[in-house]
């Protein structure tokens, strides 16, 4: 993997990528000035950058604001449909949230968070709504803590070593010896369980996807309301039909 102290690392395309992704952060309609201090850059390399964005139509311009166009969403959904079971999560998740009456999702694992891919609400709308492209921190949610239990030992070393863990409620758990006790107990589950460490009003039960050779692609989840269900009843009342939607999904691998 190229480095930036790497000859392979191409630095003007790596700060043209980081000026999408500032955009995409801040106001909908952003200064030259608002752009350059968030994306750390002077205003002269930023203005190149935009200029080139602005003839590739990524980005429009009326001459003071700049903002990014319709044509981004290309970049994200190249990623969607490169998933081989994404086009066929959108109804699996519908018949699994009929099923459970409950909201349902897909996620995958980026770096230190998971990343919403799919997301079907339940009628009671609960506090914390993630949808499409949502990102949440992986040690204090079910989706994340499955993913993490399916790295190898390598990888969840250095992601327990460098990963920040902070008090989300008050019963996260923030001891990366703690988690690593955990993750090992998700890892013999094949399933985690997650109870108001994130949001105090949610509680989650996620497995894995995995894909024909199986390695893990993505985890599927049910997300309840903090109180009304504890472990045991969870794992009884939607574990098997979570663990049905994940081997459905793992047909179209």
């Amino acid at each position: 993997m190229a480095t930036p102290e790497s000859e392979g690392f191409v630095r003007t395309f790596a700060r043209g990528l980081n000026i999408i992704e500032v955009m995409g952060q801040g106001t909908a309609r952003q200064t030259l000035k608002d752009i350059a201090e968030a994306a750390g850059l002077p205003r002269t390399a930023v203005r190149r950058f935009l200029m080139t964005l602005i003839s590739l139509s990524f980005v429009g311009s009326d001459g003071k604001h700049y903002w990014l166009t319709p044509k981004v969403l290309r970049l994200g959904m190249a990623y969607l449909y490169a998933l081989p079971f994404w086009r066929h999560a959108q109804l699996a998740l519908e018949d699994l949230g009929d099923r459970l009456g409950q909201s349902c999702a897909v996620a995958v694992l980026d770096g230190e968070e998971v990343v919403y891919v799919h997301r079907i609400h339940a009628k009671r709308i609960l506090t914390m709504s993630p949808s499409l492209g949502s990102r949440l921190p992986a040690y204090a949610v079910s989706l994340g803590r499955i993913l993490l239990a399916n790295l190898d030992d390598a990888a969840l070393a250095d992601y327990l070593a460098s990963a920040q863990f902070k008090p989300l409620t008050g019963t996260t758990v923030t001891s990366p010896d703690a988690l690593r006790a955990i993750i090992e107990q998700v890892r013999g589950d094949r399933y985690a369980w997650v109870d108001g460490e994130y949001d105090e009003a949610i509680a989650g039960l996620s497995v894995a996807i995995r894909d024909q050779e199986g390695g893990v692609v993505g985890a599927v989840n049910v997300t309840l309301p903090a109180g009304t269900y504890d472990r045991e009843t969870a794992v009884r009342d939607y574990l098997p039909e979570l663990r049905q939607t994940a081997s459905r999904l793992r047909a179209h691998t």
